[in-house]
């Protein structure tokens, strides 16, 4: 019975993260303009704070409470598994959070709850480095650090601007350390390790240098996107694996663009570092990054991650293209209205990629009933495998 609580565990955690999600997709909607009914408890201020640590923080933390929760059963044996079910408080705390700052609860409640969550994940990776001690996993240590350092800057009262700094770090330090991990496989040498510690310590010390002079400190971390961005690009393994086909060349197809963003977001931080603060230029600089590089990330990933985290199939369908043509292309439009000042072209390029996040989550959970019936034998007598056929293709 002790091995049905985790299965039990994720769906719930992941729900968690899911409320946060639809709840900064509707407030991004509300800051860019559109007239949509209002909403109780949902300020369109929290749009980022939804976003990255409601839905992404969950996520992230439970994927890594679940692969390390894997590797510590199958060290110690499938009879010794007391002991592994606190990884899972860093995702609870921050669904919570996320959950809490839809409430009528006061603020602090929320962002108590998310700081828990993160330095829970900081917790994490320092098992995980133990385990592994390697560059990839202080990589993406240095994410989770991060997250909590903004997020200790939001509970003290930093403005959002200054916060949203370390939540991109949160980001793209994770995304860069798994990417660097995957890349080993190429036994590339010194200088490509070299120009990636270069990148990651640019970006880290702009980070640092913001708490005391934060447009130079902006401009700084821009040069490190941009390094960040060219190194994934040059080193990656996305540039073999997109001669390949079906779902390798698709996740390919989404980290080559995707990298691209990055590495145009950095240039905007670097142009346009002190305007940091609000304006079209502000949502260009921080769009390009997450939209551009993290969803992108996510649409790639999603077929391989949800299964792993919830055993269920996800199968890989040409379709997906879709909706990945359509994020991109529509940001290109938000990001020539924000560099234009075109409102009408920011707000249509918000709005439909927003359907492109919308039509992802409808093609990658169809056919709906067979995955609610996956998920409620997950939830019930069993616990199969990830592939064991009975659970159907998905």
């Amino acid at each position: 019975m002790e091995r049905q609580s985790p299965a039990k565990a994720r769906f719930p955690l992941m729900a968690l993260g899911a409320i946060s999600l639809f709840a900064a997709l509707w407030a991004g909607l509300v800051r860019l303009g559109w007239q949509l009914p209002s909403i109780p408890f949902l300020p369109a201020g929290h749009h980022g704070a939804f976003m990255v640590s409601g839905f992404l923080g969950t996520v992230i933390s439970l994927e890594r409470a679940v692969a390390l929760r894997q590797n510590r059963l199958a060290a110690a044996g499938a009879g010794r598994e007391t002991g592994t079910l606190f990884y899972y408080l860093a995702p609870l705390f921050a669904g919570l959070g996320g959950l809490a700052l839809l409430t009528a609860l006061p603020v602090v409640v929320g962002q108590s709850l998310i700081l828990l969550g993160a330095l829970g994940l900081c917790v994490l990776f320092v098992i995980i480095y133990r385990m592994q001690p390697n560059a990839a996993n202080v990589t993406m240590g240095l994410g989770a650090l991060a997250w909590l350092a903004g997020n200790l800057l939001w509970l003290g009262g930093r403005p959002v601007a200054y916060v949203v700094p370390w939540w991109v770090a949160f980001l793209v330090l994770t995304i860069a350390g798994e990417r660097l991990e995957l890349a080993r496989v190429l036994l590339w040498g010194r200088r490509p390790r070299l120009f990636f510690i270069a990148a990651v310590g640019a970006f880290v010390a702009g980070l640092l240098l913001s708490l005391l002079a934060f447009g130079p400190g902006l401009r700084l971390a821009g040069a490190g996107l941009l390094l960040l961005g060219l190194w994934l690009l040059r080193f990656d393994t996305a540039r073999r694996t997109i001669r390949q086909s079906g779902l390798t060349r698709f996740i390919a197809a989404c980290l080559l663009p995707g990298y691209i963003w990055l590495g145009f977001g950095g240039l905007l931080w670097l142009y346009y570092g002190g305007q940091f603060l609000a304006g079209p230029a502000y949502d260009a600089m921080l769009h390009t990054i997450f939209l551009g590089f993290v969803f992108s990330m996510i649409f790639g990933h999603a077929p391989v991650i949800i299964p792993a985290v919830l055993r269920v199939r996800v199968p890989y369908r040409p379709v997906y293209y879709v909706h990945l043509a359509l994020l991109h292309l529509s940001l290109v439009l938000r990001v020539a209205g924000d560099l234009t000042v075109t409102q009408g072209m920011r707000q249509w390029g918000g709005l439909l990629n927003e359907a492109a996040i919308i039509l992802f989550l409808l093609v990658t959970v169809s056919p709906l009933p067979r995955l609610l019936g996956a998920l409620g034998r997950r939830l019930g007598l069993a616990v199969r495998p990830a592939g064991d056929p009975s659970l159907g293709s998905g």
